[in-house]
């Protein structure tokens, strides 16, 4: 029974990843990342953007012509912070990549490659028997590839509740789904609203 149960907590988990979307995944673990590990990059990064807006919004009001040498210092300032923002974001892509590697692999251990050692595991250990003579000579592919005979096997439960789950998931996508009028019936309502009123 806690084969069933595991097998199954296994596949669901890793459609929900795929519902839910690696990347998005990915981004939240991230951001999350970066408040708790490497908030100082991130607070360095928004002061010298705030920094940088500012002083470019003075440099602007600020006349070349007239004052010059106000207006040189800004500029230096500005190239100077925009520099060093380059720098900053740069540091960061390279952290963020490390990251989405690292986090990328977890995910693939997690799901895909669990399922291949629990699969790989108990390649020959029946997750449940079937009643003799249910499914006749066709019995045999339950079993596929080692477990025993009359019984139903890892990588045929796998498919099954990967199968299970995906007609699920459009029961309920058709359930929540607005319904929708058939194509003559929405052709005769947008007549009858496109035609004018009599009074």
């Amino acid at each position: 029974m806690a084969l069933i149960l595991t097998i199954f907590a296994l596949v669901f988990f890793t459609q929900l990843i795929s519902w839910i979307g690696q990347s998005v995944l990915l981004e939240w673990a991230y951001a999350l990342y970066l408040r708790v590990f490497n908030s100082s990059a991130a607070a360095r990064q928004r002061t010298l953007k705030t920094e940088i807006l500012s002083k470019k919004a003075e440099l602007l009001k600020t006349s070349a012509q007239d004052q010059f040498a106000k207006w040189a210092k800004l500029r230096r300032s500005v190239d100077k912070g925009l520099a060093d923002l380059e720098k900053l974001n740069g540091e960061i892509s390279a952290n963020k990549t490390a990251f989405s590697l690292k986090f990328n692999s977890a995910i693939w251990i997690l799901t895909t490659g669990l399922q291949f050692v629990v699969g790989w595991w108990y390649r020959k250990s029946a997750v449940f028997y079937l009643p003799p003579g249910w499914f006749g000579p066709v019995g045999w592919w339950l079993a596929f590839p080692f477990a025993p005979k009359g019984s139903v096997s890892v990588g045929v439960w796998q498919m099954a509740c990967r199968r299970v789950i995906h007609i699920g998931e459009r029961l309920v996508k058709d359930l929540m789904a607005p319904p929708q009028l058939p194509a003559e019936t929405q052709e005769t309502v947008d007549e009858k609203l496109s035609e004018p009123v009599k009074s």
